[in-house]
């Protein structure tokens, strides 16, 4: 899920472009992700499954299907695309999470890589979903055109991101994380392909038309603030910042962040709001 370098710079993972996900480091992004890869899989890659699910919709996954996961994370949307009857395939940078996607999808084929280089034929797949990676990609125009290498002609791309800064809880706990760090980035950030017609363009620059697009709801929800937090420090972004700041700083800030969200029978709630934009070659 993301031009020249005002736009790379935009898109940056929200703390800064050490941070940046997948391709062009995915050594490093690898080691992030995977840092927390068992919290991730059981706390908080559950709550992109609303996007999972209209995103494959979009892509008109079904019996059949040859489908890539650009960035599959733990393998939960690999696990919906199983459900369909897909031959499914899953790519992402962290070694530990897809192991885990490995053990949970045995019916799929998983490997580690980054989105900018993919390991595919040309025209392998039918439908290529990503879901939150590609606007992370240190290139987002030469990942755009490597899912649509790897995708067979008239063959579906979908992209999922950030909803706008206004439609998303998540602002705060960005606002909190850039509140700590030494050096904040552009405050942008995650939502710099949020405003309509910048993922278009974007994926226009890539030789893709799009289609159809979508507002998605996916909220995050937690028992309590303890996993809320567990949760949050699992993403690749969290852990980059509690390299510069240390976990105590950063939990304070988030913990704060977290509580104003808190329902009246003490859960976390965090409403949010995604864009699914499908595109054909």
């Amino acid at each position: 899920m993301y031009e020249g370098e005002a736009m790379t710079s935009g898109v940056d993972a929200p703390f800064g472009a050490a941070l940046r996900r997948s391709v062009g480091s995915a050594t490093v992004q690898g080691e992030l992700w995977g840092a927390a890869a068992q919290d991730w899989a059981k706390i908080q890659e559950v709550t992109a499954k609303p996007v999972w699910a209209a995103a494959l919709d979009s892509a008109i996954v079904t019996t059949g299907t040859r489908l890539l996961d650009a960035g599959c994370g733990a393998g939960g949307a690999a696990m919906l695309g199983i459900a369909r009857g897909a031959n499914v395939h899953g790519l992402d940078a962290s070694a530990e999470l897809i192991a885990i996607a490995r053990r949970r999808v045995p019916g799929a084929v998983f490997r580690v890589g980054e989105i900018e280089e993919l390991p595919y034929a040309e025209d392998s797949f039918d439908a290529v979903i990503a879901c939150s990676s590609v606007q992370y990609c240190n290139d987002p125009i030469a990942a755009l055109r490597e899912l649509r290498r790897v995708c067979a002609p008239e063959g579906r791309v979908t992209i999922a991101v950030w909803g706008r800064a206004a439609d998303c809880d998540m602002r705060d706990v960005f606002a909190a994380v850039r509140g700590v760090l030494p050096d904040p980035p552009d405050e942008l950030g995650p939502f710099a392909l949020s405003q309509s017609g910048a993922l278009e363009e974007l994926l226009a620059s890539a030789g893709l038309r799009a289609v159809m697009t979508e507002q998605v709801d996916a909220p995050f929800e937690y028992p309590d603030i303890s996993t809320a937090w567990r949760g949050q420090r699992s993403a690749g972004p969290l852990q980059a910042a509690l390299r510069e700041v240390g976990e105590a700083t950063l939990k304070t800030a988030v913990e704060k962040a977290l509580v104003a969200h808190r329902t009246k029978a003490g859960r976390i709630r965090l409403d949010n709001r995604f864009r699914v934009v499908t595109a054909i070659r």
